[in-house]
């Protein structure tokens, strides 16, 4: 008896055609997700070294500046847009011998809706949080 072989052309074409979009949305998922950590990694990055160089300033004011300076170069080039930071300096101006802390908080947005997947929202906003101490025995104003 003679085996019935089936007819296997055009099944590399079907295949590819099955699996071809699951590929692109894994593609776009690695790329999305390497999207999010770039930009949230850059984030805290960027709010640890504005709180560093805030506590390092004299004066409330120009505590503000030197954050303000060290947020707008370290978010540069980076995913995030439109980033909205809060700056409290408040015991910058304490009496010398008082401990502060200066905190930094910034949100950014991220962008997303240059990748085309269906389901996924256009943006996505990120926030940070960061702390530095003051030196409580140096001068102050």
């Amino acid at each position: 008896m003679r085996p019935r072989w089936r007819d296997e052309r055009g099944s590399a074409s079907l295949e590819l055609a099955i699996l071809a979009p699951a590929l692109l949305v894994l593609l776009a998922a690695l790329v999305l997700a390497g999207r999010f950590q770039v930009a949230s990694s850059t984030l805290e990055h960027a709010t640890r070294t504005a709180a560093r160089e805030a506590s390092l300033a004299r004066t409330p004011d120009a505590a503000r500046t030197a954050a303000q300076t060290a947020l707008t170069r370290e978010l540069r080039g980076s995913p995030c847009t439109g980033d909205a930071s809060t700056i409290d300096t408040r015991t910058i101006a304490g009496p010398v011998g008082t401990p502060g802390t200066v905190t930094v908080a910034v949100s950014c947005t991220v962008t997303i809706a240059d990748l085309a997947v269906p389901g996924l929202p256009g943006t996505r906003t990120l926030s940070a949080t960061a702390s530095s101490p003051v030196d409580a025995y140096r001068s102050r104003p």
